[in-house]
């Protein structure tokens, strides 16, 4: 798709999602429903664009018989072993994708694409039964090595394309796959002169060379077993961001954090002053990008992220403190950093606040 026709597309589907306005009726009438009653359908909705945008890009690298199904379910994933992508049901309804900003972190037109071809990879994977290979497990690890969700990356290895935050292609062998292969398949992401001397070429080279090989072959298994569809979720929508969210959720002992002598210093804005904004007000308004950057450079889980600025958020609110709109930027960077700084002795001490 030429850049001008791409950004239109993205700016067309983040206006669908942002304009919404969802009356609070409206909102009570989804939270009371089973999501297998909401009748959602991937065919029309507004993430379908993504879709059909995933199977050009397949096209223009010369995948002609690779076209990896999608359904909606829960979370972003690929059930192991087959071949179909399953993509969250909130991104095919407006309303319940609003909920989703409000409460969580919704996925922007970029981001879509990046889990797209993420899952796009492991999909490959599996319709050729590649992970079977000697040549890919020589080059990216055994595909049956243990799967753990809390991994320590090593930061800056360039024996792994960068891709998703938190250095996920280290997590597994299959994630590494499914990381390269995104990359490779990312329209101008020029990774023949990116990743020029790092390891991870020859790990972009093997993914060109099986796409010529493969390009014009029909898939091993061109079907795949969804594991739960949005037509198969008993839950009701309040149910699933209720519990289901929160059962996902880390546990973490966030009351080992006591920051005010901190949130202080990061807001000494008096509340008399006309440009003043309540501190647990910008927090919000930035939460998503601070949980982005954060989890990009530390490989945290993104639940340990969340926890962390909802006590911030609480706290400073707690403590009336507030922000100086003029400094804004400076505001930003500061709780950037603070953040990643405690998130990171999180992720190597096992404690944000060490005695």
């Amino acid at each position: 798709m030429p850049a001008r026709l791409q950004t239109i597309f993205e700016r067309a589907f983040v206006h669908d999602i942002v304009s919404t306005k969802t009356e609070p009726a409206v909102y009570q009438e989804l939270l009371s429903r089973p999501i297998r009653e909401l009748g959602l359908r991937l065919a029309g909705s507004p993430v379908e664009r993504f879709v059909d945008q995933l199977y050009r890009e397949l096209d223009a690298k010369g995948l002609a018989k690779f076209r990896p199904a999608c359904y909606l379910t829960d979370e972003w994933g690929c059930p192991s072993g087959e071949p179909i992508i399953g993509i969250p049901f909130y991104l095919a309804h407006a309303a319940l994708a609003q909920l989703e900003k409000e409460t969580h972190d919704l996925e922007d037109a970029r981001e879509i694409m990046m889990y797209l071809r993420h899952e796009a990879g492991h999909a490959f994977t599996y319709a050729y039964k590649l992970h079977n290979s000697p040549e890919w497990k020589r080059i990216f690890g055994p595909f049956r090595r243990p799967y753990r969700d809390n991994y320590r990356p090593a930061p800056f290895s360039r024996d792994y394309v960068r891709h998703l935050p938190g250095w996920y292609a280290q997590k597994h062998p299959d994630e590494d796959f499914a990381e390269t292969f995104a990359v490779w398949l990312t329209p101008r992401s020029n990774w023949r002169k990116r990743y020029r001397g790092w390891r991870a070429m020859e790990k972009l080279r093997y993914v060109d060379r099986l796409a010529r090989k493969l390009g014009k072959v029909e898939p091993l298994r061109r079907r795949g077993i969804a594991d739960i569809t949005a037509d198969e979720m008993e839950a009701t929508v309040a149910d699933f961001y209720h519990h289901g969210k929160q059962n996902g959720r880390e546990e973490v002992a966030v009351s080992e954090l006591t920051p005010d002598t901190d949130l202080r210093d990061m807001f000494p804005v008096s509340k008399r002053r006309k440009t003043g904004l309540a501190a647990h007000e910008f927090l919000h308004r930035h939460r998503k990008a601070v949980i982005d950057k954060a989890a990009q450079w530390t490989g945290a889980q993104r639940s340990v992220i969340r926890t962390l600025m909802d006590t911030m958020e609480k706290r400073t609110k707690e403590l009336d403190l507030r922000a100086d709109q003029t400094h804004g930027a400076e505001h930003l960077a500061e709780v950037t950093a603070y953040v990643t700084a405690l998130v990171m002795t999180y992720v190597t001490k096992g404690k944000f606040i060490q005695p």
